[in-house]
């Protein structure tokens, strides 16, 4: 491995990195390890980690690794951004096999091809059905792997719009080095979403529901996006020498096709409900008349928010005014990642723009960034109609049952007038989403496990509306802390070996 011109890594792939290192978006903050920004969340500055040089992969490297399994890839893909000092290459390999052990296929994930050169990638064979498992699972292995070596524990907060919960808590569940906090929006979930979360009766995962809540051929991937995670790993991907070419498709909440097609990343006034209801990512925090302060963003017949546990991780210390843990269910906040990239890490103009967005939930990008971004991504908007009629039409052509997630970009390619052969992307299993289903006049297929959900014993705690959450949060932690402190105690009494430290990080 060595250095490029630019100041990235010329990789070879398979040396693993010697020295990656993760830096805050807004340039506030000193460089940080893997197992740093890993346990950091959001940086001190508010701004979000990313690695100080991106990987630049040789044509060579690309085609070797294009025969590689699912597994042996994301191995390759770790070893350059976790350095051997900190997880050994075998120890490593193990850890991700670990996290792969529980999904459904055989192959992680798997490539469906269709008619009319609709490439659907499957991306949801893991425990909960959707596409968070591949790397919540993956998350989940290196904290315990962190904690374990240093005898620690950790509490993580999680806000979800569906999908992330689930998957959050099936990477953690029954670890004694791990308390989990989910906030799930109460009504705005499906069903099956819901009792994913709700069904897990551990010690350690903790629901709540609430209310306002040769030459390489170049591939067009169609990437269905809320709050821009997916999208900002293909622009890194890009980064890295991949011949891809990124279209971000999403619903009717529409902020990051308006920040695509016009440089306007501002929050829409409300947020619409729709089917594909884990993209729905952009109200801005309502304003209650008689206190001013700042609440959640509205929830459809949401009466209270139920509490299970979120990812992203934040330290709280106090005095220190945080990003709240909703934050993420509000607004796509990894356009900042995007941004930073496109600005050639021009950490000062990015904490510039956040900072004005955050007062206002309004910006316009400056023109040259904003025509960066066009170059970069393609974008698209899918009204419930639309998604209708793609999930009508795959199931004709096909027989193939598309998730509305899926849908919205299967109706971008539909769209098109090439019929060029394209990659789209499949967050979740169409069996988590059967309002969605039925709407389009089709029949849901039900796996035996999501069946069984509904008959199984749930837990939460539901934070009612006018409560201060943060309050509410803050003692329900600390009160599983002291709980956990005594237990503690009591296994130190008796010989038995317990865990030191308590930490908070929120997804």
């Amino acid at each position: 491995m060595s250095t490029s011109a630019k100041g990235g890594w010329a990789a070879s792939g398979g040396g693993g990195s010697a020295s990656m290192e993760y830096v805050s978006t807004r340039g506030g903050t000193g460089t940080v390890d893997f197992e740093g920004a890993l346990f950091s969340g959001y940086a001190p500055d508010q701004g979000l980690f990313m690695p100080q040089h991106i990987p630049l992969l040789d044509g060579d490297t690309l085609r070797r690794w294009s025969s590689l399994s699912y597994r042996e890839l994301v191995k390759e893909l770790c070893s350059l951004f976790i350095t051997a000092g900190l997880i050994p290459r075998s120890m490593l390999n193990d850890l991700i096999d670990r996290a792969f052990s529980r999904f459904r296929h055989k192959d992680v994930v798997h490539l469906s091809k269709l008619k009319d050169g609709l490439n659907v990638l499957e991306l949801w064979h893991g425990v909960t059905y959707a596409f968070k498992d591949l790397s919540l699972s993956c998350t989940g292995q290196f904290l315990q792997y962190f904690l374990e070596k240093k005898q620690k524990h950790v509490t993580i907060l999680v806000g979800t719009s569906g999908d992330t919960g689930s998957s959050a808590i099936e990477s953690v569940r029954g670890q004694k080095n791990m308390d989990i906090f989910v906030l799930l929006p109460k009504g705005f979930c499906t069903q099956i979403q819901e009792l994913q979360m709700t069904t897990v009766i551990e010690d350690n995962v903790h629901c709540a529901p609430s209310l306002d809540t040769t030459p390489l051929p170049v591939v067009e991937i169609v990437v269905p996006t809320g709050g821009g995670g997916n999208i900002t790993a293909g622009c890194i991907a890009q980064k890295m020498g991949l011949p891809i070419r990124l279209v971000a498709a999403v619903n009717s909440n529409d902020i990051i096709h308006r920040t695509v097609q016009h440089g306007d990343f501002s929050l829409s006034e409300s947020m619409k409900a729709t089917l594909a209801s884990a993209m729905d990512i952009q109200a801005p925090p309502r304003v209650r008349k008689e206190t001013g302060k700042k609440v959640g963003k509205p929830r459809r017949n949401a009466s209270s928010m139920a509490i299970c546990s979120l990812p992203r991780a934040e330290q709280v210390s106090a005095g220190r005014e945080r990003p709240q843990p909703w934050k993420s269910m509000e607004e796509p906040y990894n356009v900042e990642r995007i941004l930073w990239l496109l600005s050639g890490s021009d950490s000062h103009l990015i904490k510039t723009l956040m900072e004005r967005f955050s007062a206002s939930k309004s910006l316009t990008l400056p023109e040259d960034l904003h025509r960066k971004l066009s170059e970069t991504l393609r974008s698209c908007s899918a009204s419930d109609e639309d998604i209708v009629r793609a999930m009508q039409r795959c199931w004709e052509e096909n027989h193939y049952l598309l998730c509305p997630h899926s849908a919205v970009a299967a109706h971008y390619h539909y769209s098109q007038p090439d019929g060029a052969p394209r990659c789209c992307l499949a967050p979740a299993s169409a069996a988590k989403f059967q309002d969605a289903v039925l709407r389009a006049g089709l029949v849901p297929q039900l796996p035996p496990e999501i069946t069984a959900l509904t008959a199984m014993e749930t837990r939460s705690t539901p934070l009612d509306r006018g409560q201060d959450w943060a309050q509410a949060l803050r003692g329900w932690i600390e009160a599983m802390a002291q709980w956990r402190e005594a237990r503690g105690h009591c296994l130190a009494a008796s010989g038995q070996q317990g865990i030191t430290g308590q930490g908070v990080t929120q997804t």
